[in-house]
């Protein structure tokens, strides 16, 4: 099964088993939760969801509500009151204790306020995504204030990561997020615990926020992961 399929089949056990009619959810970014959305906005369309109110995290995904038609809002807007029932996303790096980095495309931002606001948080993925430690190979990106970026770069530095500003691939310059920052991707050198330096990168003066996803204000946290395989099976692996 090729990585689309995969994708796909996992999105839609996640849909298919967590997302009813009436909820309040939080949309993800990114090429295996826009498969997501856009079951989503199938089932929608086809009234087999109902009364549903969906907060989208990007650009990106509010383009796909609308082609779907569903019902868009902020959680600031009255009906959400800034909570939601369930968010459903996908990851750039899972380790075993279902800790994330998330960010590879550049919504971490409102990705986080989304999955921290959710009363219940769902990642989609493939197996390739899971690793033994988080930010050795994939890097922990940082969305930060661009008057501050040698700041922030040299403090990331002294914490013992290889920094890198994130170059746009069909603009010349820099990626600028739908915030107007700037983003730098940090590779640790040695493994981090998350749980400790989640907290401590947003410390750095400049830094919005991080990359690392494991728990709100430093209390842990712990998302329902759906891993898709490629002989076609999906494995469910919650916090316990």
């Amino acid at each position: 099964m090729d990585a689309i399929k995969i994708k796909e089949m996992t999105a839609r056990m996640a849909v298919d088993t967590l997302v009813k009619s009436g909820m309040k959810l939080g949309l993800g970014s990114g090429s295996t939760a826009i498969m997501a959305v856009s079951y989503i906005g199938v089932l929608f369309k086809e009234g087999k969801l109902k009364n549903i109110l969906t907060v989208p995290t990007s650009f990106q995904t509010t383009m796909e509500c609308e082609k779907w038609g569903l019902p868009l809002y902020s959680l600031n807007s009255a009906e959400i009151n800034g909570s939601l029932d369930l968010a459903i996303d996908g990851a750039d790096e899972i380790d075993s204790k279902n800790r994330l980095i998330k960010g590879g495309g550049g919504a971490l931002l409102l990705e986080k306020i989304v999955a921290y606001a959710s009363s219940y948080y769902v990642i989609v993925a493939d197996e390739s995504k899971i690793v033994g430690n988080l930010g050795l190979k994939f890097p922990v990106p940082l969305e930060v204030i661009p008057e501050a970026r040698v700041c922030v770069k040299i403090a990331l530095e002294k914490l013992g990561a290889e920094v890198t500003i994130r170059e746009a691939v069909r603009k010349a310059g820099p990626v600028i997020t739908d915030h107007g920052n700037l983003l730098l991707d940090a590779r640790f050198r040695e493994p981090v615990d998350p749980f400790l330096m989640e907290p401590e990168l947003n410390r750095i003066p400049g830094v919005v926020e991080n990359g690392f996803f494991s728990g709100p204000s430093g209390r842990p946290f712990c998302p329902d992961v759906f891993i898709g395989r490629p002989d076609g099976t999906v494995f469910r692996r919650d916090c316990g």
